[in-house]
C-alpha cells in the first residue's frame, strides 16, 4: 500500500480547505453584530430574529421547500422505475431511445432545459406556479436518481428475488419485500441528491416560476445584487445545517440498516449450516 505521506496530507487539507472555509466564514459572520458582513462587530443573533420577520424569504423558504419534497418524491419514484426497466428489462423496441431520454437533462444546458418547458407550459396553457417547478425539477433530477439506483441494480444478487418467488411471492411482493430494502440506500441517495438539486436550483426554476412562486434561491439571487445583507448570511446557516442534519440522518438509517441485513444474512447462514 501506498503511503500517506506530507504532500498527500498538504493536499487533501488544501482542498478541504478551498471547499469548505467559504462556508465556515460565512457560518461566522451569520452571527455578526454588525450590518456589514466584511467587518466584525461583536457576537449577535439579531439577525436570525431579523430573518424570521422576513414575510419574503419565509415564504420563498416555504415555496422551496414544498417544491423540493414534491419534486424529490417524484423524481425518485420515476428514477426507480427507470432504473428498474433499464437494468431488469433486457433489450426492447425504444430501449435506446428511452434511455437517451432518461440521460438526456444530465448534459443539457439548463438554460434549454428551462426555455423549452416554459414553452411547453405555455403551449399548453399551464399557469406558472408551484407544480410547474415541481415537474421541471422532477424532469431534470430523475435521471440523476436513475443512475444512482441503476449502479445498485447492476450489483444485485438476483437469486434472492428468484428464490423469492420460488417461495410463493408474486413479483410485486418479491420487488417490494426483498429488492426495495436491498436497494434502499440507493434510492435514499437518490432522493437527498434530487433533494438538494432543487433546494439549490436558480436557472430552470427562474423559467418556470410565476408570481405567485418565488423560490429562495432567486430571492436570494434578486436580493444579492443589491448587496449581501447579514440576513442571507444566517438563511444560509440554516440552509447549510439542515442539509448537513440530513446527510448524517441519512448516513446513520443507512449504516443501520447495512448492519441489520448483514446480521440476518449471517444468522441464515448460521441457520442452514
Amino acid at each position: 500500500m501506498r503511503r500517506f505521506s506530507w504532500f498527500n496530507a498538504t493536499s487533501l487539507t488544501l482542498g478541504f480547505v478551498f471547499l469548505y472555509l467559504p462556508m465556515v466564514i460565512l457560518i461566522i459572520y451569520s452571527f455578526n453584530a454588525s450590518k456589514l458582513v466584511t467587518v466584525w462587530a461583536g457576537f449577535s443573533t439579531r439577525w436570525y430574529g431579523a430573518l424570521f420577520q422576513n414575510e419574503a424569504f419565509l415564504n420563498a423558504a416555504w415555496v422551496t421547500l414544498k417544491v423540493a419534497v414534491a419534486s424529490s418524491t417524484l423524481a425518485t419514484m420515476l428514477g426507480t422505475m427507470a432504473a428498474y426497466v433499464l437494468v431488469r428489462g433486457g433489450r426492447f423496441l425504444g430501449r435506446t431511445l428511452f434511455s437517451g431520454m432518461i440521460y438526456a437533462p444530465l448534459v443539457m444546458p439548463e438554460v434549454i432545459t428551462g426555455l423549452s418547458l416554459l414553452l411547453l407550459f405555455i403551449g399548453i396553457g399551464l399557469d406558472r406556479g408551484i407544480l410547474t417547478i415541481v415537474l421541471a425539477h422532477t424532469t431534470f433530477s430523475m435521471c440523476y436518481v436513475s443512475v444512482v439506483v441503476s449502479s445498485r441494480l447492476v450489483s444485485f444478487d438476483r437469486s434472492l428475488e428468484e428464490a423469492a418467488l420460488d417461495l410463493g411471492c408474486s413479483p410485486w411482493d418479491a420487488f417490494r419485500l426483498v429488492t426495495l430494502p436491498i436497494i434502499a440506500p440507493a434510492v435514499i441517495s437518490g432522493w437527498l441528491l434530487a433533494f438538494t438539486l432543487s433546494l439549490d436550483d436558480l436557472v430552470i426554476a427562474s423559467f418556470t416560476a410565476g408570481p405567485s412562486a418565488t423560490t429562495l434561491p432567486i430571492r436570494i439571487f434578486s436580493a444579492v445584487r443589491l448587496g449581501v445583507s447579514p440576513e442571507i448570511n444566517a438563511l444560509s446557516t440554516i440552509m447549510i445545517s439542515i442539509v448537513t442534519i440530513g446527510v448524517i440522518s441519512a448516513s446513520l438509517i443507512s449504516k443501520r440498516n447495512s448492519l441489520r441485513l448483514r446480521k440476518e444474512a449471517q444468522a441464515a447462514e448460521r441457520a442452514t449450516g
